[in-house]
């Protein structure tokens, strides 16, 4: 069971934003904004941690890894602004959690109904690697969100740190820690998917189809199921 809170969403992200607790994270962000690639010259860079995003009642969460060195990190959204992104917003298009199929920029108009995006680290690790320890500094956020979530009731994990972070933050909650291994459609309290990276994608291991697929399952799971805290189904 998961007792809900009273804290809000924007004290989260206020806190997520303002976040200096890993130095090589801080460092690695920060040299990225001040370098920048060469296509986005002219663009300011967020170089901070990037908060989550999505609507506020939604009973599914979809939860990655941390922010692309030239997407999030850059336009300061999450999984907006790179490849990942580009394949999963359109996926999110599809099975009708986004009102429109692209996210480029924090002003593009894009909406999330019934999804609640957010990232297990926050800031941009280097080669996407965080440490083990920076993985746990970043979990409090992830539990803290899912508490002040009052209708969520299933989250879609995209890849192993993501789904183990869900876990742990669901366990830290006071939830019951199934003995849950991560597999693309694996399914407990939480789903497994594989992440919408190039590596992933552009070798055919995870396909738009079956990332449509898993996305309409969680959705019509968070729609059957009970808000994580109660009992019965989820």
């Amino acid at each position: 069971r998961v007792e809900k809170t009273a804290e809000t969403l924007s004290e989260i992200t206020s806190d997520i934003v303002s976040c200096r607790r890993c130095p090589r994270l801080v460092g690695h962000r920060e040299h990225i904004g001040e370098t920048k690639r060469a296509s986005y010259s002219n663009w300011e860079y967020w170089a901070k941690p990037v908060p989550s995003f999505g609507d506020p009642a939604a009973p599914l969460m979809v939860l990655g890894l941390a922010p692309a060195a030239h997407g999030g990190n850059r336009t300061g959204r999450v999984f907006t602004g790179d490849a990942s992104a580009t394949f999963l917003i359109k996926a999110m298009y599809e099975a009708g959690l986004a009102n429109q199929p692209i996210s480029e920029h924090r002003d593009d108009g894009l909406e999330y109904t019934g999804a609640y995006v957010c990232a297990a680290v926050r800031c941009v690790p280097p080669q996407d690697r965080p440490t083990p320890e920076e993985q746990r500094t970043c979990l409090p956020y992830l539990a803290r969100e899912m508490r002040s979530l009052p209708n969520l009731r299933v989250v879609l994990a995209l890849g192993q740190i993501a789904f183990q972070a869900a876990l742990k933050a669901m366990a830290e909650l006071g939830a019951k820690r199934p003995r849950a291994k991560f597999g693309h459609g694996a399914v407990y309290h939480l789903v497994g998917c594989y992440h919408p990276s190039p590596r992933n994608t552009n070798t055919g291991r995870l396909k738009m189809e079956q990332l449509v697929e898993t996305l309409k399952m969680a959705k019509s799971l968070g729609e059957e199921g009970v808000v994580m805290g109660g009992t019965g189904r989820a």
